[in-house]
């Protein structure tokens, strides 16, 4: 099964070959095989509606170093003065339709009705994840990405409330942090993001970093895959076991496995 998954991944042209603008090839579908096969190139989805898939590798990579994180001194205040509570897969499906709401005039968004179902199909899986931020049991913020080895992807975040889609990525990072991630991809540049602590990659510095975070999985501590028995014995045609566990977090920034 690791055979077919591998001839899958080598359908996607070499990352390097993409266009200017980032664009590297358009067409296939948005099944779980297709979509954990162009995460683990470096390449990921993004089109809109009446398109067709469109596969994108960008030059250069906005990464968020994990170490290199911080929280912007005035956010970092408002929130330990006034915290979120903050939950893991407790509400996928929720984010990703708050991700996926018209953010301007034009009432456009890449988060399709397919998309939504694709991402939520790797979620079943176990290899998309979501991180929620509450306030008085109101789901305000939040943000979703698909984990694989080593490496966690981020595909979008939200907010109603200022400062909940910080505190959801602060959670996220802390959560990789805790299992040994070596890769948070932020995709694209955004001042959100850059002043946080994102930086910009040479696409082949970042391909170099994705290999390395995707090659094993280390055998101590948190970072190890915490699949289920269940789940390791499920035949999933990918080499990578997915999330086999919830986690809770505690006001200290810790997250502990909850089953």
């Amino acid at each position: 099964m690791i055979g077919a998954f591998t001839a899958l991944a080598s359908q996607f042209p070499p990352p390097e070959t993409a266009r200017e603008d980032g664009l590297l090839c358009l067409g296939g579908d948005l099944r779980p095989e297709r979509l954990v096969a162009a995460y683990s190139r470096g390449i990921f989805p993004w089109y809109s509606k009446g398109m067709p898939i469109l596969w994108w590798s960008p030059d250069p990579r906005c990464v968020m170093p994990l170490e290199g994180f911080r929280l912007p001194a005035r956010s970092a205040r408002k929130l330990r003065l006034h915290p979120f509570e903050l939950t893991h897969n407790a509400a996928f499906g929720r984010v990703i339709r708050a991700c996926a709401a018209p953010r301007d005039k034009e009432g456009g968004t890449w988060i399709i009705d397919d998309m939504m179902r694709a991402y939520e199909d790797l979620h079943a899986l176990g290899y998309a994840h979501s991180i929620e931020a509450w306030r008085d049991g109101e789901l305000v913020g939040g943000l979703y990405g698909v984990a694989l080895g080593r490496a966690f992807f981020g595909e979008s975040m939200f907010h109603t409330q200022p400062e909940a889609s910080r505190a959801a990525l602060a959670g996220l990072v802390a959560l990789l942090r805790q299992r040994g991630a070596s890769l948070l991809d932020c995709q694209q540049e955004t001042p959100h993001i850059m002043r946080m602590g994102g930086v910009m990659l040479p696409r082949a510095v970042f391909q170099a970093e994705l290999e390395r975070a995707l090659a094993s999985q280390t055998q101590t501590g948190a970072a190890q895959s915490c699949a289920t028995p269940e789940m390791a014995g499920s035949g999933l045609p990918f080499p990578w076991l997915p999330w086999g566990v919830v986690y809770s977090y505690s006001p200290d920034g810790f997250w502990a496995a909850r089953s």
